[in-house]
């Protein structure tokens, strides 16, 4: 009968070894999130105070039953290098559907009342245009059950 390692667990641990069960990568303290939703508003370019070039833009997720549809704002950063990528996301206009995947993390401060506030920073690590909105494609009409973009105003 064939061992198993989990059954040496135990062993490795006292012997101060890790024993990790379905990776060999180093442990690393990441938040992913998955978007998908409409740009809420056109990609603009921001400059830090160090010249780096930042692009912001929002995106609109919608969530629950049609009757009582919420939606939700995320407000994303990425930091492109120059190139086709750079202008491919800055000719993204308000209303196409996109799936962004990117690294979130928490801010929390304190603001000159005393009032705790915080929000959520997500940079962005991939982008994927799933259609573009029905304005931009000529007279296409947007398919059956999808809703136009005008419902999400700019943030």
């Amino acid at each position: 009968m064939p061992l198993s390692t989990s059954c040496f667990r135990p062993l490795f641990q006292h012997a101060g070894i890790a024993a990790r069960s379905f990776t060999t990568s180093a442990p690393r303290s990441v938040s992913r999130m998955m978007i998908t939703g409409r740009l809420a508003n056109n990609p603009e370019v921001l400059n830090t105070s160090s010249g780096q070039e930042i692009i912001k833009y929002t995106i609109a997720s919608p969530y629950g039953p049609r009757e009582r549809r919420q939606t939700s704002f995320f407000r994303i950063a990425s930091f492109p290098t120059p190139g086709p990528q750079r202008d491919h996301l800055l000719s993204l206009p308000k209303g196409t559907l996109v799936f962004v995947e990117g690294d979130a993390s928490m801010k929390q401060w304190e603001d000159a009342e005393g009032k705790r506030n915080s929000a959520l920073n997500i940079v962005q690590r991939t982008l994927e245009v799933l259609r573009r909105p029905a304005s931009a494609l000529g007279s296409q009409q947007p398919d059956q059950g999808q809703e136009p973009s005008s419902e999400y105003p700019p943030q």
